[in-house]
């Protein structure tokens, strides 16, 4: 894969821009928001997409495929991590001497002059990063924003706004949050991930140090998490505040309701408020309570704060609902960590009733799957009444000899609550093998995997006319 210098200075100037992977959540975005500039862009994905269809009607050229035709007269190629060396458009533009900047670079560069909040962390970052920009919407602030996931509310993942604030969803998986000239900073969570690039959890905690201690106004991070207290005994006590379900919170979780979409009761500076969103999970109120410090912070009533984020509908691939299919409930999650993992089995768990949850996961990255495949089985075998395994979507790793879902599959101390189905249509039939009336068959992964629901719900519509049609001759 591509590790593109980040240290290389920014150009003060950037002319015609071509995104190479621009169908990307995070590249669409940062896309729009150069060519709502009046820059010239253009673009090049591997397969059609709704985000591509999207960028084409704002009248941004994409092609599909990769070809270094498609670099044409652009002036600096954008690029993400994901990307493989040998990609003809990279290499045409090493040959031609063409300025390659990171995806984060490029934003970073929008956001240049602009006071800016980013939303750092292992887990959580896009849904409080749609949270903080819902709420500072309702609360009148309109704030530009990009963010790796569609905002239900604003519609979009990436927009300008006409006041003085830029809300970003930053990446610490390669370094490149380091980049950002923040003035607020949030830190949802610390978690062991990323070793591919940082090589131990003590770098990992001394980027997030870095990052912390360069906030130029205040850093809002978790009560809760050992890796964020550790950072936050290394920074001036005025210059943070502190969230979470701890005594020692400032923003305190006092209750939390799962008993479908999430309530809470937040204590501040002594000062209880009851708030409630629209999607379920415990972990969507810890992250309520980390936007409501960072919005109190910002100077808005608390009361206010609380009850901007009322009713918040979250983002696409977050606990996502793709209906039902004979009686069966479908979700899509972006987990792809044993901790996101947790969070979204538990979320399903709350809403399921009498039901049972199936998962489907896709394992994402050689390496964190030759390295967790027995965290993983742990946490599906322990939150989920079946789960299929999918093989590896490798990203932007190369394979590993020997690592595939089966090294998930395999960790499952009781065989029979699991199947490894590297055929996607063999998963969908045993999952419609698997699956009545009143479960959730959910989804899970940072890769593709959501493409697969076209056929779990096609699978699992053919096994409910069969069963009819048996009842029926029975009868």
């Amino acid at each position: 894969m591509i590790k593109p210098d980040l240290s290389q200075p920014l150009p003060e100037t950037l002319g015609r821009l071509h995104f190479v992977g621009i169908g990307g959540s995070g590249m669409s975005g940062i896309a729009r928001m150069f060519h709502d500039r009046g820059h010239a862009v253009s673009g090049s994905d591997r397969a059609e997409s709704a985000a591509v269809d999207s960028l084409r009607g704002r009248g941004i050229p994409v092609a599909i495929g990769h070809d270094a035709r498609h670099v044409g007269d652009a002036e600096a190629l954008v690029v993400t991590g994901a990307l493989w060396l040998d990609n003809p458009e990279y290499q045409e533009a090493l040959r031609r001497g063409i300025p390659v900047l990171h995806r984060a670079q490029a934003l970073a560069w929008l956001a240049r002059g602009q006071r800016l909040i980013s939303i750092a962390g292992a887990h959580g970052k896009s849904t409080s990063t749609a949270m903080l920009v819902t709420a500072l919407r309702r609360l009148g602030a309109d704030p530009s924003f990009v963010n790796g996931a569609v905002i239900h509310d604003a519609g979009t993942s990436a927009a300008w706004g006409q006041g003085e604030l830029f809300v970003v969803e930053v990446d610490e998986s390669d370094g490149s949050f380091l980049l950002f000239e923040t003035a607020i900073g949030l830190i949802t969570n610390i978690d062991t991930d990323h070793l591919d690039h940082y090589g131990s959890e003590a770098a990992i905690e001394d980027a997030f140090v870095s990052f912390a201690r360069a906030c130029s106004e205040s850093v809002v991070l978790s009560a809760d998490d050992d890796g964020t207290r550790r950072v936050a005994a290394s920074l001036p006590t005025d210059a943070i505040t502190t969230f979470g379900e701890s005594d020692a919170a400032r923003v305190r979780l006092v209750s939390i309701s799962e008993e479908g979409p999430v309530s809470f009761v937040l204590s501040i500076d002594g000062v209880e408020l009851e708030g409630s969103l629209a999607v379920p999970g415990r972990h969507n109120a810890l992250n309520a309570a980390g936007v409501v410090a960072v919005l109190v912070g910002l100077g808005h009533e608390a009361r206010a704060a609380v009850a901007a984020l009322e009713g918040f509908a979250g983002t696409q691939r977050r606990f996502e609902s793709h209906g039902d299919a004979a009686g069966v409930r479908l979700y899509d999650d972006y987990a792809h960590h044993p901790t996101e993992v947790v969070a979204a089995l538990q979320t399903a768990r709350s809403v399921v009733g009498e039901g049972r949850v199936i998962a489907v996961h896709q394992p994402h990255l050689y390496s964190r799957t030759q390295a967790m495949a027995g965290e993983f089985a742990a946490v599906y075998e322990s939150g989920a009444d079946h789960t299929v395994v999918l093989d590896v979507f490798g990203a932007r790793e190369d394979p590993i000899p020997g690592v595939t879902g089966a090294l998930v599959a395999d960790a499952f101390d009781d065989a029979a609550h699991v199947d490894f189905r590297p055929d996607w249509d063999d998963a969908a039939r045993r999952v419609a093998q698997l699956a009545r009336p009143g479960d959730i068959v959910m989804t899970l992964s940072c890769g593709d995997v959501y493409r697969i629901i076209p056929q779990l719900r096609a699978a699992i519509e053919r096994a409910g006319e069969g069963s009819a049609t048996s009842s029926g001759a029975a009868g």
